[in-house]
């Protein structure tokens, strides 16, 4: 029996069409993803992301743990700060990508919910002798992101503290009628906005308040055009265990000088690798859309990749798709094409992301 969270009900009683989504019941669309996508850059979407892994770390040896785990360096963060990372196989190949929060007394990791429990059997295969406890939060929260241009201002007032004082990838701890609450100034759109921690109980009444005030319900659907747009990576899609951090562009969140973690030695060597096939945007000039596993060709026909995330991408009006290529290929502007079906499509390389909010 697939999982659901605190708002399936609402979901379901407000007509949404509802998928398994890595063992979820999740609603994947309300009225129209081009209507949601475009709520959420013109004005601001609600999505119900209660599915996502939280874990809560504590105990004296929380921070080494983290750090073993995760590929980016916790020891510098700030108390109340929000960072993206990595965490890696052995191999150097990504077994998820995690946002750390560190409060004052513990960390949290926020993790894909297909990978949950695979992250959990990680840390518990490398806990060792550390004194540190892994407190699996998910079932007893909820957790919904409030994104796009008028987001903040549609949540002034519902927590008492000042949400436009937060910064970019910070979070504060608050309460929200009178039970804790953790407000992160975070999202997967590529647009402003808060993501919401409340506990089960209250999460409904949080999402129907932020309905009421206008933010507009949104499913998976809108959110995975949305990302696409602003080319983050999805797990499954540009992620995998076989692909390491520099293949996706995301060398940046590996710091081999924190010291050792999980991969480094791995990692150290396929960083070095040049044969290796490397993340691009590509755009295409037509409507068709390159779609997840189609092959990426030379001009003379040659297999030299494949896409990994396509779409007819709303706020741009492109068809638009990430895509693993040789790296010979990889500089912006260079053509090549899509096997669409059977039949070549002329497409360009690109310098992601495809979109950028006026900031």
């Amino acid at each position: 029996m697939r999982q659901r969270t605190a708002l399936y009900d609402w979901h379901v009683s407000h007509g949404a069409r509802m998928v398994d989504f890595a063992g979820w019941d999740m609603p994947v669309i309300y009225t129209g993803i081009v209507e949601e996508h475009q709520a959420v850059r013109t004005g601001c979407g609600i999505f119900d992301i209660g599915h996502m892994g939280r874990l809560e770390i504590t105990g004296p040896e929380a921070l080494d743990l983290v750090q073993y785990l995760c590929t980016n360096n916790a020891a510098t963060m700030k108390e109340g700060q929000v960072r993206y990372s990595l965490i890696c196989n052995e191999s150097g190949g990504v077994q998820d990508d995690v946002l750390i929060y560190r409060w004052p007394d513990r960390f949290w990791l926020v993790v894909n919910a297909a990978n949950r429990q695979k992250i959990l059997d990680s840390i518990a295969r490398i806990r060792g002798s550390r004194r540190a406890t892994v407190t699996d939060l998910t079932l007893n929260t909820g957790m919904v992101a409030v994104q796009g241009p008028k987001a903040l201002e549609l949540c002034r007032g519902l927590v008492p503290v000042d949400l436009e004082a937060i910064p970019y990838y910070f979070a504060v701890r608050t309460t929200f009628q009178g039970e804790e609450c953790k407000v992160s100034r975070t999202g997967y759109t590529g647009e402003d906005g808060v993501e919401f921690v409340v506990p089960s109980e209250k999460i409904a009444e949080l999402w129907s308040t932020l309905a009421e005030r206008g933010c507009r319900p949104c499913g998976l659907g809108a959110r995975d055009t949305l990302r696409l747009e602003a080319a983050m990576p999805l797990y499954g899609h540009e992620l995998t265990e076989e692909i390491d951090p520099f293949q996706a562009g995301l060398g940046w969140a590996v710091k081999f000088d924190k010291g050792d973690f999980l991969g480094r030695d791995s990692l150290k060597m396929r960083q070095q690798d040049a044969t290796l096939p490397r993340r691009v945007g590509l755009e295409l000039p037509g409507k068709r859309i390159a779609r997840e596993g189609y092959p990426v060709l030379a001009l003379d026909g040659r297999p030299i990749g494949h896409v990994t995330s396509g779409t007819l991408a709303p706020t741009l009006q492109k068809s638009i798709a990430m895509a693993y290529v040789q790296p010979e290929f990889t500089t912006p502007g260079t053509p090549v094409q899509v096997d669409i079906r059977g039949k070549p499509e002329p497409a360009g390389v690109v310098k992601l992301p495809f979109y950028s909010r006026k900031k």
